[in-house]
C-alpha cells in the first residue's frame, strides 16, 4: 500500500474550466514534510505541468496526521482547480479508519476527483545493511520470537508506511512496535539514524 497509488486530485465540485485555464499559478499540496516520496514525485510532476499549463505550479508542504491535514486542506479549499493534491494511497484509508474509531473523518473521498495516476511503486521491507535479518522469513521469525521488540517507523498512524506493517502482522501473526513520524522522510532518517529497526519503502 505504501506508494502503490499516487494520484493528483482536485475538488470534485469544480466548475467546467474556461479555455484559458489556468490564468495564474497553481498550488500542489504535498501532505507530508520534505524528503518523502510524495514530494520527490510531486516536484518533477510540477515542473512537467508548468511546461504544459504555462503557469507556475507551486509545491506547498502541509504535513500532519499521516497526510490527513493536507488532504483535508485541499478537500475544503475553493473548488476552482487551483489547489491540487499529490495524494498517496492513504487518502482512501484515513476516512474509513477514523469512522472505525468512532470519529468524524476530516474529509471524504467524494470531495476529490482523480486527475492522473503518477506512479505505482511496489512496497518493500527496508532494514539497515548491518541488520541481523537477511530475508523476510528471518525478520518475521524473530518478530514472532520477540513480540513488540522489533521497531518500525512510519509516516503516521493509518499512513502509507503504517498499513503495510499492519498487513504483515495480520498475515504472519508477528507483533512489531510502531514508531510514527510526521512523514516518509523523517521515517527513513529514523532508520538511518538507528532509532528504529525497519521501515517500508518504494522500489522504483
Amino acid at each position: 500500500m505504501r506508494y502503490l497509488l499516487v494520484s493528483l486530485a482536485f475538488c470534485a465540485s469544480a466548475p467546467a474550466f474556461a479555455q484559458d485555464y489556468p490564468t495564474h499559478p497553481v498550488t500542489m499540496v504535498v501532505a507530508f514534510p520534505p524528503g518523502g516520496v510524495a514530494e520527490l514525485t510531486g516536484r518533477p510532476t510540477a515542473i512537467a505541468m508548468e511546461k504544459v499549463l504555462g503557469q507556475r505550479v507551486i509545491i506547498e508542504n502541509r504535513p500532519g496526521a499521516a497526510g490527513a491535514t493536507g488532504n483535508a486542506y485541499v478537500a475544503n479549499s475553493k473548488p476552482d482547480g487551483y489547489t491540487l493534491l499529490m495524494g498517496l494511497s492513504s487518502i482512501s484509508v484515513i476516512p474509513e479508519a477514523e469512522r472505525l474509531q468512532g470519529h468524524k473523518p476530516p474529509y471524504e473521498l467524494s470531495q476529490f476527483a482523480p486527475i492522473a495516476l503518477v506512479s505505482a511503486d511496489p512496497v518493500v521491507l527496508v532494514v539497515r545493511e548491518e541488520a541481523p535479518w537477511k530475508t523476510v522469513q528471518e525478520f518475521v521469525a524473530d518478530a514472532k520470537k520477540r513480540p513488540d521488540k522489533i521497531t518500525y517507523s512510519s509516516s503516521g498512524i493509518y499512513g502509507a508506511l503504517h498499513m503495510p506493517f499492519v498487513m504483515l502482522e495480520h498475515a504472519t501473526g508477528a507483533s512489531l512496535w510502531h514508531v510514527p513520524y510526521n512523514g516518509g522522510g523523517p521515517a527513513v532518517q529514523a532508520l538511518l539514524g538507528s532509532q528504529v529497526d525497519s521501515t517500508a519503502g518504494a522500489r522504483p
